[in-house]
């Protein structure tokens, strides 16, 4: 196996889920922010992580819109957040969705694993958009289950980061 693993990370959860990968399997880590479609060509097994924003998994659109160029080659995408991972069917709906538009390519498998939020490490820009979900789903009359997800997500603080969580990723890597 001739492999790579990318990474695109704000806060650090991503970069290490990304560590431990290229460790366990014995391949190159790089910043997808660092890497073009054309250097992926000599590899035959890409891993790429990114932190979900908006249900965006960061960096993953390099991967996405090249899929055709891909082909034949084993592609792994996993994000990292802190949506609790019994909350499936918000992850397999909205964040498959906006990723995948036309579907998830041929080759391609998509991982979640939990990442971190440390409150005081945010950016100005990210705590104010949590203050502000924050306050505009506390003013709902009837929130909806992942409404009330989302306020109590917006006071979350801490490491969720577990490296046990790459098993499934590296199973379906080595098979």
């Amino acid at each position: 196996m001739h492999a790579i693993v990318l990474y695109t990370s704000k806060y650090g959860s991503t970069k290490d889920y990304a560590g431990w990968i290229a460790e366990e399997i014995g391949c190159e880590v790089r910043e997808t922010k660092k890497t073009c479609i054309e250097d992926l060509a000599p590899y035959d097994t890409i891993i790429l992580g990114g932190g979900l924003y908006a249900e965006v998994i960061a960096g993953a659109s390099l991967l996405v819109k090249n899929a055709a160029a891909l082909k034949g080659k084993k592609v792994a995408i996993f994000s990292t957040g802190i949506t609790p991972l019994s909350y499936r069917e918000y992850y397999d709906t909205l964040v498959l969705e906006k990723n995948f538009k036309d579907g998830i390519p041929e080759g391609f498998k998509v991982f979640n694993f939990m990442g971190k939020m440390i409150l005081d490490e945010l950016s100005l820009p990210h705590r104010t958009a949590i203050k502000a979900l924050k306050k505009l789903m506390s003013g709902k009359k009837n929130p909806t289950e992942m409404e009330k997800l989302l306020i109590e997500l917006c006071d979350a603080d801490g490491d969720f980061t577990d490296k046990d969580a790459i098993k499934p990723l590296l199973d379906y890597i080595r098979n």
